[in-house]
């Protein structure tokens, strides 16, 4: 991974990893269930948990609500087993298919996106359930609500 001044070219068709970190130092990384495609979660990566996901094949983010890197599945044994990851045309994001064992989301649900934006009665933005519910009790698994 190099941080190099990068041409068009060499980012958009080049064979070099050259993620284009924002202005802390984080990509955004998409997860989805490799089996069901499923969206599981969106995080961030720093170069480090990028090159420890590489490395370790179990997928590693950056936490910015608590300025600390974290392996998925640390506390709550519910891992993400890298099967293939990508990056987009300009290497500012990333995509990670995962085998994910448990649940994704630290809500204990499968996945991050469980509810749905309606329409509510006043026109305005609601949300609704939707594949809402939960694998495990947060409580339980990290000791406190959330």
């Amino acid at each position: 991974m190099s941080n190099q001044s990068q041409s068009p070219a060499d980012v958009e068709e080049g064979l070099e990893l050259r993620p284009k970190f924002d202005a802390s130092g984080l990509v955004t990384c998409v997860t989805t269930d490799a089996a069901t495609g499923m969206l599981l979660m969106v995080a961030h990566m720093n170069a480090e948990a990028l090159s420890r996901t590489i490395a370790s094949g179990e997928a590693w983010y950056f936490s910015r609500s608590r300025n600390a890197l974290w392996r998925k599945g640390e506390t709550s044994g519910h891992v993400q087993r890298v099967v293939e990851m990508r990056v987009d045309c300009d290497q500012d994001a990333v995509w990670l298919r995962v085998e994910q064992h448990g649940a994704a989301c630290h809500t204990g649900r499968q996945s991050c996106f469980y509810r749905a934006v309606t329409s509510g009665p006043d026109g305005r933005g609601a949300l609704a359930f939707v594949d809402g519910d939960r694998l495990f009790d947060p409580a339980q698994v990290y000791g406190k609500p959330r």
